[in-house]
């Protein structure tokens, strides 16, 4: 899933990623040292605070309260929230001796630092001097606790601070890696524009742009520019081929029309004056001279469609095309049952010759692919502003994978019992798109059915 994201996006996660780890190691580092180092510090404040009350404290008995106790306890407490009890040296409390609210954590054991209930708790054996004169001392057990959950919530305190900063440090890295990585990218970005906009206009000579720095994306420039050069170089190669093979095509189909007419006349005369085999000979030579002259049309045909050369056109009834192509092949094909459904005329801006040979291509084709007896049906109707123009046989339907290369030149069928020449549906969609309109196959139920489209000539929109 990573590799199906954006380079820019790429990089800038992984310099977010990066900077998320080195933060997070600095994070364990830097509070693991700063909490013990608070904890230490509590700890002292705590042993101070206990020490300085052990040296200020002064017990002084009273004849109406009992006691008075210097420094006030709770007073002394307040600032750290502490606990503070006093015991006699027998660990019997002192009357008044503890802040209000001050937890029950046990007599004191002997002097130290331990922790019970949730407080650190520093104590004390203190001995005081006697106010009388003799000078006496006596013992007291102080008892100085402070409650952990201080030290939790400047440790928890910390520890959000340092989360926010890992979260925001890498949200950072993760926008300057954005920024930094479409800076970087911007050779390429302007690269692939450059490189659309001559998908686009097919224009071979822009440039793509190329950085002033000598480094990789320059070096993709340099390489593109010399591709598109080389493309461009081998473009003209090939359309001057291509040129020269379609003026060889026109040249030589135009040259073979008048011998190829002046052979099929004396064809014709042979045919009707012999007898016999002689008669079955030249009859044989005149079908192929004619098949020969049907081919030289097609060359000439799509020779003069591959140089968009003007046709002459004008407005002609596709119904009576249809209706004449279908005729003049029922001729030809008596094993096959032609059926024609062109009453209405059909008005479109045209080439007549060229329309007829698509109807009758159309046509052949079926005939060609079909077994004998099978029904040819040729219908021509109107759609909309369009005249519809369609074939269908019942014959066995064309193969899935053929059917996408069936309009290609020199292209032929599965089944062709006919010796085709595989231009007859080439020809039939240079002769559609010449006149602006298209070509499609389907499956009929069952057999085939090709549709022809052209547009109405404009008088018949209405």
């Amino acid at each position: 899933m990573f590799d199906r994201i954006s380079i820019r996006w790429r990089l800038a996660l992984v310099s977010a990623g990066l900077t998320f780890l080195i933060l997070c190691a600095f994070a364990g580092i830097f509070g693991s040292l700063t909490t013990s180092r608070l904890r230490a510090d509590f700890v002292r404040d705590t042993a101070d605070a206990a020490r300085r009350l052990e040296e200020r404290l002064t017990i002084t008995p009273t004849a109406s309260t009992g006691f008075r106790i210097n420094p006030p306890l709770e007073l002394y407490a307040s600032p750290n929230n502490a606990a503070i009890r006093l015991f006699w040296s027998d660990r019997e409390p002192v009357r008044g001796g503890s802040t209000p609210g001050a937890p029950k954590l046990g007599l004191p054991a002997e002097p130290g630092t331990t922790e019970d209930a949730g407080y650190l708790i520093e104590t004390r054996l203190a001995s005081l001097a006697s106010d009388n004169a003799g000078g006496l001392r006596f013992q007291i057990w102080i008892e100085y606790a402070r409650p952990l959950a201080d030290l939790r919530r400047t440790v928890n305190q910390l520890r959000l601070l340092l989360l926010a900063g890992i979260i925001g440090g890498s949200l950072l890295a993760l926008l300057g890696g954005l920024a930094l990585a479409r800076r970087s990218l911007r050779p390429i970005t302007d690269l692939t524009a450059t490189a659309q906009e001559i998908a686009r206009t097919r224009d071979p000579d822009r440039h793509v742009p190329e950085p002033p720095t000598d480094d990789e994306v320059a070096q993709l420039a340099r390489t593109f520019d010399e591709m598109l050069t080389a493309l461009e170089a081998s473009r003209e190669e090939t359309e001057g081929a291509l040129a020269r093979q379609r003026e060889f095509v026109a040249d030589a189909s135009h040259e073979l029309r008048t011998p190829l007419t002046s052979v099929l006349a004396n064809l014709e005369l042979l045919a009707e004056s012999l007898d016999g085999d002689r008669q079955k000979a030249a009859s044989s030579a005149l079908r192929s001279s004619q098949r020969m002259r049907t081919i030289v049309a097609d060359l000439l045909l799509l020779a003069r469609s591959d140089d968009q050369q003007p046709v002459l056109r004008e407005a002609v009834d596709l119904s009576l095309i249809a209706s004449e192509a279908a005729a003049e092949a029922a001729a030809l094909a008596t094993d096959h049952d032609l059926a024609v459904d062109a009453a209405s005329p059909l008005i479109v801006d045209g080439n007549s010759d060229e329309l007829h040979r698509l109807v009758l291509n159309l046509i052949e084709n079926a005939i060609r692919h079909t077994p004998a007896a099978t029904k040819v049906m040729i219908v021509a109707e109107r759609e909309g502003d369009q005249a519809l123009l369609t074939v269908s046989d019942d014959g066995p339907g064309i193969p899935a994978e053929q059917r996408a290369r069936i309009f290609e030149r020199f292209v032929r069928q599965s089944g062709d019992h006919g010796g085709s020449t595989g231009l007859g549906l080439a020809i039939v969609r240079t002769v559609a798109e010449s006149h602006d309109g298209s070509v499609s196959v389907e499956d009929a139920e069952p057999g085939t059915k090709f549709t022809v489209r052209l547009p109405l000539a404009s008088a018949e929109h209405g």
